[in-house]
């Protein structure tokens, strides 16, 4: 197995049957009461590629929308948790990234989860269906949204083409970290075109930059070296102290669910000396816990 080999825990199910889902689904909200535990047997067990066949075969069957009878039977985190698991990975995302950047404020850090952890593929995608779904252009919304080095970065990774090459080469790293920060010494400004090239590897990220560059170089920086670890490190600040980030939580299993989810536990299990399982459990209840726990499994 390579090194950088990963899986989800969530595989296609076998035996799969649409219209036997369609149907099961329809059970569930018929009637009086919802039968939640149905409803999460099916989608935490089934691939999101089976859940859009899912839409359809109801659509087909029954007339309806599933998704807008789920909404009127959900409410609250378990709503948001299930309506997720029934877009499409790369809609999923393009819509992340449009409700992060509409509305009062911009929330920073689901750009950089976003822009600054996705494969070169997965970005392109991202941006024409962003251009597709919502008929805008994302690279303007992002001029609109931020400004200077934070803008010119997210714009630098929305054109998906890094360097994948997952052999990180620490001497090299270290000397373009030099260059680095010789460009940023001692005169106002960085130089952006060294900069980008080296967009990589940056070893004294601290001293040249500020908040959500910082973060999205980090992030950068550790997906390059370890992608699961950066999510771990994400899911436990969501959870940690007083409150929950659901929607950070939400986001992160449901988009990691079928790519690295399994090295992402083990990982988080490593630096935090417990389990995700266990945390996710301390800090939700009910029908969203259910739902959380049966995705990431013990």
């Amino acid at each position: 197995m390579a090194e950088n080999y990963t899986q989800g825990t969530i595989q296609a199910a076998p035996n799969f049957d649409a219209n036997r889902d369609a149907e099961i689904l329809r059970k569930a909200m018929k009637g009086f009461g919802t039968d939640e535990q149905a409803i999460i047997d099916v989608v935490a067990n089934r691939s999101n590629d089976q859940r859009q066949k899912i839409k359809a075969a109801f659509k087909t069957m029954y007339g309806k929308d599933l998704i807008k009878d789920l909404k009127s039977e959900l409410s609250g985190n378990v709503e948001e948790l299930i309506l997720a698991l029934f877009m499409p990975s790369t809609y999923y995302d393009a819509w992340s990234l449009r409700h992060a950047m509409k509305g009062v404020g911009t929330q920073e850090r689901v750009l950089i989860e976003i822009l600054c952890t996705r494969t070169n593929q997965e970005i392109r995608d991202i941006v024409n269906c962003y251009k597709s779904e919502f008929g805008r252009d994302i690279e303007q919304d992002i001029r609109a949204d931020t400004s200077g080095h934070f803008e010119r970065l997210l714009i630098s990774m929305c054109q998906g083409n890094r360097d994948e090459n997952q052999n990180v080469d620490y001497q090299k790293a270290q000397e373009d970290a030099q260059r680095l920060y010789q460009a940023g010494e001692g005169r106002l400004g960085t130089d952006e075109s060294s900069f980008f090239e080296l967009r990589f590897h940056l070893f004294s990220i601290d001293r040249e930059f500020s908040g959500n560059v910082e973060r999205g170089l980090k992030a950068i920086l550790q997906c390059a070296l370890n992608r699961p670890a950066f999510f771990a490190e994400r899911l436990y600040y969501s959870m940690k102290g007083a409150g929950t980030d659901d929607s950070t939580l939400i986001r992160i299993i449901v988009t990691r669910s079928e790519i690295d989810l399994v090295q992402i536990k083990q990982v988080f299990s490593q630096m935090y000396q417990k389990t995700l399982a266990s945390m996710i459990s301390s800090d939700t209840s009910g029908d969203y816990r259910r739902l959380l726990l049966a995705i990431v499994g013990q």
